[in-house]
């Protein structure tokens, strides 16, 4: 397929998660669809977040373990050639090869919005009926007075670094900065981490604290509720200046403070796209934006920036534009941070009570498969309705991501603990965690004054009824 003076059915900017998943879609569908991607497809869950982070995480892990037998932790470069094979194994899935046999036409260029319809890529004219934007986020690379760029690397230029750096200062609290300042402080880099307010501040205060603690545990010393005035160079790197007086020396500075959207350039305002105050692209539920034939999925938009939701969000966007269907993205949205202990999170996590929520919390000493594996420290909370409805919740612990699936299909289908507690699990699990806070709300609800008289009623009733003569009655 030739772009040609051929009108593309679909037009998708950008190739990581969400453009190729649209892509995909959208040509399974028979559309004539053409990608442009201005660097190397898989975007940044292939080349510098997903992948490369939570093969770091794994090396670090076995890091500690290694020193606990051995006294001596891999080498940096050992474990940089296990991310780069991790990369290598995986990306021919989302290489352009990959996206051709799907049947999309793939263009590496810069793209430019010309004309509602028209856009212009590495010198060739497109003419489209329909586009999708999909050119993600980058990380913020700016903001502190002073800081040498040479001692700054972001959550994308830090896998440039071929050796392990002594001292790591981490400016920001959130799960990049709490996963990578873990992965080296047990690879043994001299981890800080200046922290606006506090570390994960959007997930449960307890869960938090679990993971401030298993980060000191590891060594990285946590500077909350401060902020970086301005830096100097030092011989060694550079002093970062604190509000409240203090210094921090480091010979790397990893910024970990957000990620702006990839809309500069891309001409939107030409064919009629808004964008937020933050430069985000606005859609609504059905991933459409103020241009009706334009849509939008994954970080470019205000959406949380998680590599499942871009696919999701894609996904939709792509079959309502090349079907005319009206299906619209659902809000129960899991996330995870893949710390050591993991935190996984959807939905309410916090329960209301004017609203009459109620928290229904097991603490991992109470997991059978926990205490095999003296790791009791964590706990899965549930937040539910006067009626049981599972309304969301947090788990802490290994695995709690995937412990997390069946609590977030529960939210999303409006289930009840009553189901949860209902349905046969496998045992002994991490995911007990779940079940047994299910049949303790459960329970809970069984001894309430009300249901207790019914309870007694139906025994006395069953008794009675089983004391009749005609029970009674001898075998023939």
């Amino acid at each position: 397929m030739a772009v040609g003076n051929r009108i593309i059915d679909l037009l998708v900017v950008g190739g990581g998660t969400a453009g190729i998943v649209g892509a995909k879609t959208a040509a399974g569908f028979g559309a004539r669809t053409v990608l442009v991607e201005q660097a190397r497809t898989g975007g940044d869950c292939l080349w510098t977040g997903c992948v490369p982070s939570k093969t770091l995480l794994s090396a670090a892990g076995h890091a500690v373990t290694a020193r606990a037998l051995t006294g001596q932790a891999p080498e940096f470069a050992a474990v940089r050639k296990r991310i780069f094979a991790a990369i290598d194994t995986i990306e021919p899935v989302d290489s352009p090869e990959a996206l051709e046999a799907a049947g999309v036409e793939v263009i590496k260029g810069t793209l430019r919005f010309r004309a509602p319809g028209v856009a212009e890529a590495d010198g060739r004219t497109i003419r489209f009926r329909q586009a999708l934007i999909a050119t993600g986020a980058a990380p913020v690379s700016t903001g502190i007075p002073g800081l040498d760029p040479g001692a700054t690397v972001t959550s994308e230029t830090i896998w440039e670094l071929d050796t392990l750096p002594r001292r790591l200062a981490i400016v920001g609290g959130g799960p990049i900065g709490c996963e990578l300042g873990q992965a080296f402080a047990r690879l043994g880099s001299e981890v800080t981490m200046i922290v606006r307010s506090r570390i994960l501040p959007r997930e449960d205060p307890d869960a938090a604290g679990l993971v401030r603690e298993a980060l000191e545990t590891d060594g990285v010393r946590i500077l909350e509720n401060t902020t970086v005035e301005n830096a100097v160079s030092t011989d060694a790197g550079c002093r970062l200046l604190l509000a409240h007086g203090a210094n921090v020396d480091a010979d790397v500075v990893l910024l970990a403070t957000g990620r702006t959207p990839r809309t500069a350039g891309l001409g939107l305002e030409r064919i009629g796209v808004s964008l937020d105050t933050e430069g985000r692209v606005i859609t609504d539920t059905r991933m459409i934006t103020s241009n009706p034939l334009i849509w939008a999925a994954g970080d470019v938009t205000a959406n949380p920036r998680f590599t499942h939701l871009a696919g999701v969000h894609a996904s939709v966007a792509a079959s309502n534009a090349v079907l005319g269907l009206k299906r619209r993205v659902s809000g129960t949205v899991p996330r995870v941070t893949f710390t050591s202990p993991e935190v996984a999170a959807v939905g309410l996590t916090t329960a209301d009570a004017r609203l009459q929520h109620r928290a229904r919390t097991v603490r991992h000493h109470h997991v059978d498969r926990a205490v095999t594996e003296d790791s009791t420290g964590g706990f899965t909370r549930l937040i539910v309705d006067r009626r049981g409805k599972i309304l969301g919740g947090t788990i802490v612990g290994p695995r709690a991501g995937e412990s997390l699936a069946e609590l977030t299909l529960a939210v999303q289908k409006g289930m009840t603990t009553s189901d949860l507690a209902g349905t046969t699990h496998p045992y002994p699990t991490f995911s007990d965690g779940v079940w047994n806070a299910a049949v303790a709300d459960v329970r809970e609800r069984l001894a309430n004054p009300v249901a207790r008289r019914a309870m007694a009623a139906l025994v006395w009733f069953r008794r009675h009824r089983l004391d009749m003569p005609e029970n009674h009655r001898r075998d023939r």
